[in-house]
């Protein structure tokens, strides 16, 4: 059994950050990590690069439920591998931390015919955490993910603005959605074990 309701961490689009985002908040809490789907790089997963930047020893990373060869939605990189994603399969490890769980991709990621990566976070009864960038057309993309969150009552704790600063996008993205700011983190030119550490501090949960 899950102890703590599951953390979901989602994006506006792909690239935009979630892997250290997971890492950031994985530290912060000490928490576990999963990753459900991972499409290419077999060799770097997510779930090592996460592990490479924490440093406590507390935190449990568990393997994916499924491991795709090529790096392109998993409804396409399945089909390439020939297979079926069934998120039937797509179980929580158990664990008495809190866990948290990283997406592939954006909420309307296809992973077969019927069902996308939103059905997935609905199934495993996870809140979300929304990671924006800063980018043109950032806020459409922002306000439609938040959306397609409502319209699924999924319940959202808040977004972490990841990068470049923009006030004016940032202030009516928040002002519009009234979703809580959960914080913002700079551009990081390394990534290490010291900087995943300070940035937790500049994340409120």
């Amino acid at each position: 059994m899950l102890a703590k309701q599951p953390i979901f961490i989602t994006g506006i689009g792909t690239g935009i950050g979630k892997t250290i985002i997971s890492a950031i908040i994985t530290e912060k809490l000490k928490a576990d990590y999963w990753k459900p789907i991972q499409a290419g790089d077999l060799d770097d997963t997510d779930t090592l690069k996460v592990q490479s930047l924490i440093s406590n020893d507390i935190s449990c990373f568990y393997p994916e439920a499924y491991r795709l060869t090529q790096p392109f939605s998993p409804h396409k990189s399945a089909a390439l591998d020939e297979i079926t994603i069934d998120i039937r399969n797509i179980i929580p490890p158990e664990t008495g931390n809190q866990l948290i769980i990283e997406g592939a991709g954006g909420l309307m990621v296809p992973l077969n015919d019927n069902f996308l990566m939103i059905d997935v976070i609905r199934q495993l009864n996870a809140k979300v955490i929304l990671v924006s960038q800063n980018y043109l057309g950032s806020i459409n993309h922002t306000l439609l993910s938040l959306l397609a969150l409502k319209n699924y009552n999924i319940p959202v704790m808040g977004i972490v603005f990841n990068g470049d600063k923009d006030v004016y996008s940032k202030n009516y993205i928040l002002n519009y959605s009234g979703v809580n700011e959960l914080g913002h983190i700079p551009t990081y030119t390394d990534i290490s074990k010291t900087t995943i550490i300070e940035a937790g501090s500049y994340i409120t949960l």
